[in-house]
Formats: structure tokens, C-alpha cells, sequence
């Protein structure tokens, strides 16, 4: 328990009648001197987070597992609940659903030690700023986003950072990390196709000769340019340069390119290539 002037105390109780409190405690916090200078994490539906280390993290098979069989549990509950007629008898069987969503609780327990992983570890953290509101509202991915929680993870990752005394850095979501090669900052001609080429998960670069893992390759990417970000002192849409999307001439697409246009930037050869 942190030492410090102790504040207000709030007691909730959840859906399956369980109370918690939180005590809240006013305290300076305690600065970490990181091992690691500076790190890039990229998000993904098949591996939760690719960092620039060349790690990924997901949760461990057994818990896997056990996810799924609660959520298997959870929708046969969530039938009979369906079919319960009366007052008295809906409100037992929401009790009964409520007690065995777990799921949340898990999840939220391994992004809870991810983040705090990661922001202890490293005193530059780097991610996208991305559009979580709006990545959920494409009907395919709608689901499996949401079971993620991608937007609850960068949450937790930027105040542990800011606990920590380290930089949380977010670059613009339309800054081409999965296009380019990290070791020569050209396009690699294979991740140009648009939505097919998320299949492809090595690619060979025909500027540096070397075959990239795409995840890995864009967590280097989005570290280099974070970095970049602090060193100038500006954001990814400074005076002078931009990045935007790149319009279709005829119909909207709902593919974004990006073109990377920015005064100083290690990248701003790329205009019009990418």
C-alpha cells in the first residue's frame, strides 16, 4: 500500500455481488531508473502486443483455454436467461450470468501486469495512437478489438508510465509503420496491397536483402519514430509537414495509405512514394 495523505474511500459492488473499495492516497511518485532506453509496441489481433525487442506477448495457453470455457458457459446462461419469463425468475438468472463472467477479470488481470511490465522496464514507451472507437465499427473485427482491449491496455500503459517518472509517446495512427523497411525506412513493395497482404507475416525487403517478421518490423518502426518525435521536439503534425491519408481519385476506400511529409524527418523522402 503506497504511503502518503490518505484521501476519500469509495465502496462499489459489482454485478455478481461482489464489493470492492478504493482508497485514494495522494503521494509523490516514485521515479524508476528503466534498464531499457526505449521501446515500440505494436498492437495485433494474433499477438496481442509486438514490441521492438522482438517479443510477444499473449496470454498463456491454459488461460486460453479457460477463457473460452467460460465464455461457452457464459452463452448457455445467457440463453436460459433469454427464455425466463417474470420478474423474479429474470432477476435469478442475471444474478447466475453475472457470477460467471470471468472473463473480464482475467483479461483485465493480464493486461493489468503487461502494462505495468513494460512501463517499469523501459523509459520510452512508443505506440500508435489509434482509433479504437472507430476500428470497432467494422463489422469483422468489431468483436475480436473489443475482446482485446486495446484501448483499456494504452490507458494502463500511460499512467504506469507517468507513475514511473518515463515518456509515453504516441505517434499519428496514419504514420506507415506496417509499409516500411526498418532498416532502410523504404516501402517494402509486398505490405503495399492493401487488407490481402495481412496475411503474409514475413516479408522479403528488396532494399536491404533481409526477411522482416511485419510485426516486428513495425514495433522497430514505431519506436524509431517516436524517438524522432522527442528528438525534434514536435509532434507527427508539426508546422511545416503532415501526415495524412491518401485520398482515391474516384471512390472513398476504406484502405489508408499514408504519406509522410514532415520538415526534418528521417522520412520525408518517402512523399509521393508511399
Amino acid at each position: 500500500m503506497p504511503t502518503g495523505k490518505q484521501g476519500c474511500v469509495t465502496v462499489s459492488k459489482t454485478t455478481d455481488g461482489k464489493y470492492f473499495a478504493s482508497i485514494l492516497f495522494a503521494f509523490e511518485p516514485e521515479k524508476i531508473v528503466a534498464k531499457n532506453p526505449a521501446i515500440g509496441v505494436d498492437l495485433g489481433l494474433k499477438d496481442f502486443a509486438i514490441t521492438s525487442e522482438a517479443e510477444k506477448h499473449n496470454q498463456t495457453k491454459p488461460v486460453q483455454r479457460k477463457l473460452k470455457k467460460l465464455e461457452r458457459n457464459k452463452k448457455r446462461k445467457q440463453g436460459k436467461l433469454a427464455r425466463k419469463k417474470g420478474t423474479s425468475n429474470r432477476k435469478k438468472a442475471k444474478n447466475i450470468v453475472a457470477k460467471v463472467c470471468k472473463s473480464r477479470e482475467i483479461r483485465e488481470y493480464f493486461l493489468q501486469e503487461l502494462s505495468r511490465k513494460i512501463a517499469y522496464e523501459n523509459q520510452v514507451i512508443v505506440v500508435e495512437d489509434l482509433a479504437v472507437k472507430n476500428m470497432v465499427k467494422n463489422p469483422n473485427l468489431a468483436r475480436g478489438i473489443s475482446d482485446l482491449g486495446w484501448g483499456m491496455f494504452l490507458t494502463m500503459l500511460k499512467y504506469k508510465a507517468e507513475r514511473y517518472g518515463h515518456d509515453y509517446v504516441e505517434i499519428n495512427r496514419f504514420f506507415p509503420s506496417s509499409q516500411l523497411c526498418a532498416e532502410t525506412l523504404l516501402p517494402i513493395p509486398e505490405l503495399q496491397k492493401g487488407f490481402d497482404s495481412l496475411k503474409v507475416r514475413f516479408v522479403d525487403c528488396p532494399n536491404c536483402g533481409k526477411k522482416h517478421d511485419r510485426d516486428i518490423n513495425a514495433a522497430i518502426d514505431i519506436k524509431n519514430e517516436g524517438l524522432r518525435m522527442l528528438a525534434l521536439g514536435t509532434s507527427a503534425t508539426a508546422i511545416g509537414g503532415d501526415v495524412r491519408p491518401k485520398r482515391s481519385g474516384r471512390k472513398k476506400s476504406t484502405v489508408v495509405e499514408a504519406i509522410s511529409r514532415e520538415d526534418g524527418s528521417l522520412h520525408h523522402t518517402l512523399s509521393g512514394l508511399v
